[in-house]
C-alpha cells in the first residue's frame, strides 16, 4: 500500500505469526469477506512499527494516525488527499471489484501534472485502459460522456478528462465511500490505532 514502508530486516520482527504473510508482499485476490480480516491483521502487524516511525532511506518519519484516519470519514477529498487513505481505500474498492475508479481518478490527477509535450501519450494510455469501449479497467460513465471524452483525448489538453474525473468522483463519494465508512476495514484500522494510541 502507498505510504507503508516494509523494512525488510524487520519482518522477522513481526511476531512471527502467519498473518503477517501479507505484509511481505504475498497479497492475493480475496474475496470481500476476507478483506477485512486480512487488513485487520496486516495492521496488526504494521501498526506498531508505524506508530514508533519508523524512518526511511529520506530519514522521515511514516506515521499513521488515529487524527488522520479519523478525518478520512469527514470527507472522500481529505481520504483522497493522504497517502495512506488512497492505499487503504483502494483496498476497499478492490474487495468489492471497482478498483478502476480509484485508479482512473489517480491517473487524472497525474494526467494534470503532464507535461504539455506528453500529454497526447498518456491521453491515449488513459482511454485506452479506461474509457474506451473495451477497456480492461473501463470505469462507469455513460455513452455520451464516453464519446465526449473520446473526441477529447485525440486532442489532449490538461483539462481533456476533467468531465469524467468528476463523474467518477462524485460515484466514489455517492456509492463506495459511505460503505467503506461503514466497512469492518475502517472500523478495525481505526480501532487498532485508537487502542495504540491510549496504550
Amino acid at each position: 500500500m502507498p505510504g507503508f514502508f516494509f523494512p525488510h530486516n524487520n519482518m522477522t520482527e513481526l511476531n512471527g505469526k502467519e498473518d503477517c504473510k501479507l505484509a511481505e508482499g504475498k497479497i492475493h485476490k480475496k474475496k470481500q469477506k476476507a478483506f477485512g480480516a486480512d487488513l485487520k491483521n496486516y495492521l496488526k502487524c504494521m501498526v506498531p512499527h508505524i506508530e514508533s516511525g519508523i524512518k526511511t532511506s529520506n530519514s522521515r518519519n511514516i506515521m499513521l494516525s488515529a487524527e488522520e484516519v479519523i478525518q478520512w470519514s469527514q470527507s472522500l477529498e481529505k481520504l483522497l488527499a493522504s497517502q495512506s487513505g488512497q492505499g487503504v481505500f483502494r483496498e476497499f474498492l478492490k474487495s468489492e471489484f471497482s478498483e478502476e475508479n480509484i485508479e482512473f481518478w489517480l491517473a487524472c490527477e497525474d494526467y494534470k501534472k503532464t507535461k504539455s509535450d506528453h500529454l497526447h501519450g498518456k491521453a491515449e494510455r488513459i482511454y485506452e485502459e479506461f474509457v474506451q469501449s473495451d477497456a480492461i479497467k473501463q470505469i462507469n460513465i455513460d455513452y455520451q460522456m464516453r464519446e465526449a471524452t473520446a473526441k477529447r483525448a485525440q486532442d489532449p489538453t490538461h483539462t481533456s478528462f476533467d468531465e469524467a474525473q468528476k463523474t467518477v468522483y462524485i460515484l466514489m463519494e455517492r456509492d463506495s465511500y459511505p460503505r467503506f465508512l461503514k466497512s469492518k476495514a475502517y472500523l478495525n484500522l481505526l480501532n487498532q490505532l485508537q487502542t495504540n494510541t491510549s496504550k
